[in-house]
């Protein structure tokens, strides 16, 4: 719990809390910045690793992401990646798993200077893709860094990715679970870099720093060349190209969407790029912290921020830049801020009451202890949320206490006014392609869909909320009663509203 309470605050974008205790073992860095290469047999059979599925989140809510279990993989260098893939092609399309292929540039790594990579599900025939970029917050200091690495090595390094993945959620290959993306092209980016897909490697002229990290960034050059390695794989034939993510992955879908629409552009290719952003649009913490934020896990998220876009070189979209004065780019690490200044078309995913941000103040459902002014700004949150999204075209936001949704295999149980979030990117999808053909958008075919009931899970289809002690699934007022408040006090009658709460336990998470 120690070493939990240390890191937590980094964890704020990832949601990657279940496999801590699983990567903890990998300790020591494995490699040095080497160019990618690194030993191990690639062609050896290994363990298919569920994209969701794993231990559960210490949150409070059933809803929350699952981790990546860090079963055992090895590395290995891009020509032995491309051999196993050139296997699979041969098996042809039997498996509904994804494939890894370490990238041929071998300048472009992870943190630690191994391989960088992506895992590709091929639909032949497909014009569709879909690249998702992963979660897990970031680092931002030495210090930071090597908690980072000590704890979770397989968000710094590829040397104990598996060969193989199976999406599911939106990556999933099955129509049951994924009825308007599974016959896609799917491309899994893990995150190796730390910093919010943000980083272009090594400043030029760095700047003097007394603890300089030993580690690259190099997030939104791995997406670059991830990109021009699946040229030959026919992506510049695509029709659509979606760029999605879940949490720091989200943040990075709008950092980096113009810049993949740019670079697709002058391929030549006539795709229509799109984002898909779940739970990575935050807001500014409220947290009072000293205002020369030291190098340590204490930082608020801006600080953060402003200090690892130094360390990571980090980059931001011009037109947002162009907004700020210099130093002040950090702020366009929040949606809100950034929203207005890209062209291409998004969509929102976004829970209103989201776990992560609750985090960063010092706030966990299902934990020990509440008090009235942390229930205030739960309440409060949701209000400043649901007002940020008001200009956003497309978006999904139920009133629900959760973090991310888009990878969980029951998202299609999810509504808000009774239409499912597949069923809105649908429609988002039929809009997107009747105005690019001239044509007038279907009726009756919603995809701006923000909940109207103010209060946290007074959506019936949220994830059920959970108590960390006893594992029990709780109603909202069960859990506050649990937490210590006074309902009264509180102006919340358990008698009174129990009719309209009946529906607060979910029927999935």
């Amino acid at each position: 719990m120690k070493i939990l309470g240390k890191v937590a605050f980094l964890l704020l974008l990832g949601g990657i809390w279940g496999q801590n205790n699983r990567n903890a073992k990998a300790g020591g860095k494995s490699t040095k910045k080497s160019g990618g290469n690194q030993g191990g047999d690639v062609g050896q059979s290994l363990p298919v690793v569920d994209l969701t599925h794993g231990s559960t989140g210490s949150t409070g809510s059933t809803g929350s992401t699952r981790g990546i279990g860090s079963t055992r993989g090895t590395g290995g260098t891009a020509e032995a990646a491309q051999e196993g893939a050139a296997g699979a092609r041969a098996a042809g399309q039997q498996t509904d798993d994804m494939r890894l292929q370490f990238l041929k540039n071998t300048q472009v790594t992870c943190n630690d200077g191994t391989a960088a990579g992506f895992y590709l599900k091929e639909f032949r025939g497909s014009r569709r893709w879909q690249l998702f970029l992963e979660g897990g917050w970031c680092c931002h200091s030495k210090e930071t860094c090597d908690s980072r690495y000590q704890n979770i090595p397989r968000l710094m390094s590829s040397s104990r990715w598996p060969q193989t993945k199976r999406g599911t959620g939106i990556l999933s290959s099955t129509a049951e679970e994924n009825p308007h993306w599974h016959n896609a092209n799917i491309v899994f980016i893990p995150y190796c870099s730390s910093d919010v897909w943000s980083g272009t490697g090594p400043a030029p002229t760095p700047p003097p720093r007394p603890r300089q990290a030993e580690y690259t960034f190099m997030g939104s050059l791995i997406i670059r060349e991830v990109i021009k390695d699946l040229i030959p794989k026919g992506i510049k034939q695509a029709k659509v190209v979606m760029l999605s993510g879940t949490s720091a992955g989200g943040t990075g879908v709008l950092l980096n969407i113009e810049r993949v629409a740019s670079q697709l552009e002058q391929l030549g290719a006539e795709a229509q790029v799109r984002g898909l952003v779940d739970s990575g649009w935050f807001l500014e913490s409220k947290q009072q912290r000293s205002p020369n934020c030291p190098e340590t896990i204490s930082c608020s998220p801006e600080d953060a921020i402003k200090i690892g876009l130094r360390l990571w070189n980090g980059v931001v979209p011009d037109r947002c830049r162009q907004l700020y004065k210099r130093g002040e780019e950090w702020q366009c690490f929040f949606g809100h801020k950034l929203y207005s200044t890209l062209t291409s078309p998004l969509f929102v995913v976004q829970w209103l009451f989201d776990e992560e941000q609750l985090r960063v103040e010092n706030i966990y459902m299902g934990g020990q202890s509440l008090s009235e002014e942390q229930w205030q700004y739960i309440q409060n949150l949701g209000w400043e949320l649901k007002n940020s999204l008001t200009d956003v075209t497309a978006v999904f936001a139920p009133s629900c206490l959760s973090h991310t949704v888009i990878t969980k295999s029951n998202w299609l149980s999810f509504q808000v006014k009774g239409t499912s979030l597949p069923r809105a990117l649908h429609c988002w999808d039929r809009s997107l392609e009747a105005t690019r053909n001239n044509r007038t958008p279907a009726k009756g075919c919603p995809f701006h869909l923000v909940d109207s009931c103010q209060r946290p899970q007074c959506n019936p289809t949220c994830p059920a909320l959970v108590d960390q002690a006893t594992q029990q699934e709780l109603t909202l007022l069960q859990m506050l009663v649990a937490m210590g408040l006074d309902l009264q006090k509180l102006g919340l009658d358990p008698q009174g509203d129990a009719d309209s709460l009946a529906s607060m336990v979910s029927n999935g998470g």
